[in-house]
């Protein structure tokens, strides 16, 4: 407007439209996941094993940890669920207890692949020459070790533990999350709005934080809720070969490799079944939120139905 104050002709436009844009977008993808039967199934159950997660010291009718050698190997009963272990432990409560402990342990060691992984990739992929070339050999070298025999002799080098566990989970889990994260990111750094964002001088931070990063982490994301599960079956084999936690934590391999005696004998089966059920619930859960989200994220599928 003529006469007007000029600072009101660079008044920035309020960000209500693009507010308004991401919330539909994220309506978008929970309808397209919410149609997907198995993924809301493994929502429930993910959801649901956070919570006894979170009040598993409080939900549990017997201590885990609490052994009663008089009172071993008894079958499932209104006293204890599912019954009482080689060392006389309610099994049920063992159970949940392994709930906690895999929750802890499977989103750290995704959240730290995840920190790792994603650094390193989107330097890897955004620099190019000598960045590039330096962390695709450690990542060659990494991949060289097979990862059981790898977690293995990280486990036992570091010591036993939840600790080193992790730790050695985290060395042989990036990896995949960091090559992902590359080949994302040599796909996008070329692309219209990144090269426009340079000409204006954005610096390398804000095109990878603001540009970049948002467009490439919907695979990382499906990628990281599937290695959940595969943490969960990884922590439990250590467990079961006898390293990683100690043996008087009722972690779910660790009660299969107690019960692993008893396989044979009558009415014994309960001491592996429910380790094994836990296992094998948990980890279809999370592979089930992982296919939902590949689903629901995948943008071939924008504008069908």
């Amino acid at each position: 407007m003529p006469g007007g104050d000029p600072a009101e002709a660079v008044t920035p436009a309020p960000d209500g439209p693009r507010r308004a844009r991401s919330n539909g977008q994220f309506a978008e993808i929970w309808r397209r996941y919410r149609r997907n039967k198995l993924a809301m199934a493994g929502l429930v159950i993910v959801a649901f094993e956070i919570v006894m997660a979170i009040i598993s010291p409080f939900s549990t009718p017997y201590d885990p940890f609490e052994q009663n050698l008089l009172n071993t190997l008894q079958p499932p009963s209104s006293a204890h669920f599912f019954g009482t272990d080689v060392l006389g432990r309610d099994l049920y409560s063992g159970i949940i207890y392994g709930v906690r402990l895999a929750m802890i342990v499977g989103l750290s060691v995704v959240f730290f692949s995840l920190v790792l992984g994603l650094t390193l990739g989107a330097l890897a992929g955004f620099k190019g020459g000598a960045w590039d070339a330096v962390i695709a050999r450690i990542i060659d070298i990494f991949l060289a070790f097979p990862p059981l025999v790898g977690a293995l002799v990280i486990v036992r080098a570091v010591g036993g533990g939840t600790l080193p566990v992790v730790i050695a989970l985290v060395a042989l889990g990036w990896m995949t999350t960091a090559r992902l994260m590359r080949g994302q990111v040599l796909a996008l750094r070329e692309a219209e709005y990144v090269e426009a964002a340079r000409s204006i001088g954005a610096g390398t931070r804000r095109i990878l934080t603001r540009h970049i990063l948002p467009n490439a982490v919907a695979p990382v994301l499906v990628y990281s809720f599937t290695s959940i599960g595969v943490v969960v079956v990884a922590m439990a084999t250590l467990s079961y070969l006898g390293v990683g936690v100690p043996p008087d934590v009722p972690e779910w391999g660790r009660l299969i490799s107690q019960a692993s005696q008893y396989l044979s004998v009558p009415g014994k089966s309960f001491l592996w079944i429910f380790p094994s059920a836990a296992i094998a619930i948990t980890t279809l859960g999370f592979a089930f939120v992982a296919d939902g989200l590949r689903d629901a994220l995948d943008p071939k599928l924008r504008g069908r139905n």
